[in-house]
């Protein structure tokens, strides 16, 4: 397991204060707030931990309500909401400074047999012969060289590849609203399929948003040509998966208007498996 695995398996490994209260630690982003997938996988350790083992997360809905302060602690409450003989649900809320800063609504299932189908996987290149995100962050010289060293500390836990050129990697011109990333924990995690859940939960906040950008030849964040923030995030967990074995995020922009911009994703294992469903909107506002 790498270092950074590690430091991030630390940072998702909530202290209990309290009964139904949890405390997790912050470290900055690319941006100078709390990366919003740090929040959504801790809220979703906050509430995993007071469900019984045998039942995991089928669906998580949140609400990025105020920009996270990296300086300081999440204190997490959770809310026992119900539980069913097969549904559990939680709410738990991020607080810091007094005010909440995210909120998230998760249901929990124990294992049942059912009606099975899904939506094939798209094609995808093999990610063995895709660049590492390290790699193709080096070869941007258009890029501050300080944002370049912000973006590979803050993936250097996840070995993230991009199928095509990402948004600050190639702009200026539309491009259809279409992204893939191929993405995998750098290091082998434990058979804890909470553990592989929350992981995954972390990293979808970090590419969802790039179709909207591509949809309109904008770099992004990176390099300063829009202004952007998510708003909500909701995910539905369909099939048993690995974060640590090789996953494709199939991501597309249905629409951006009033400043508003929106994400959806299926996420599949190698072998095809639809695993997850993502949805997200943010704000994508273009400076004046």
């Amino acid at each position: 397991m790498s270092q950074a695995l590690q430091d991030l398996l630390d940072l998702l490994d909530l202290e209990q204060i309290e009964e139904n209260i949890f405390r997790g630690r912050s470290r900055s982003a690319v941006i100078p707030r709390v990366f919003g997938g740090q929040v959504a996988a801790q809220a979703l350790v906050a509430a995993g931990r007071t469900v019984p083992a045998d039942r995991q997360p089928h669906s998580l809905h949140a609400y990025f309500l105020r920009p996270g302060d990296p300086g300081a602690p999440i204190v997490y409450t959770v809310e026992r909401i119900r539980d069913g003989r097969s549904f559990t649900t939680r709410r738990a809320i991020g607080v810091q400074h007094g005010r909440p800063i995210f909120a998230l609504s998760a249901s929990f299932q124990v294992h049942e047999d059912g009606l099975d189908h899904q939506t094939p996987m798209p094609p995808a290149p093999d990610p063995a012969t895709l660049p590492t995100a390290e790699e193709r962050l080096r070869d941007y010289g258009h890029l501050d060289p300080r944002v370049v060293e912000k973006f590979i500390e803050a993936r250097e836990a996840i070995d993230l590849r991009y199928v095509d050129e990402p948004p600050f990697g190639k702009f200026g011109e539309p491009r259809e609203p279409h992204s893939q990333v191929w993405f995998r924990t750098n290091g082998k995690l434990a058979d804890e399929p909470l553990l592989h859940v929350v992981l995954a939960t972390y990293v979808s906040d970090m590419t969802l948003l790039d179709s909207v950008l591509l949809a309109h030849g904008r770099g992004g964040w990176a390099v300063g040509d829009v202004v952007g923030a998510s708003l909500d995030h909701a995910m539905w967990f369909h099939r048993p998966f690995r974060a640590d074995e090789w996953l494709l995020y199939d991501q597309e922009s249905p629409s951006a208007y009033g400043g508003r911009g929106l994400g959806q994703a299926r996420i599949y294992t190698r072998d095809g498996s639809l695993a997850i469903s993502v949805i997200q909107e943010g704000v994508v506002r273009v400076p004046r």
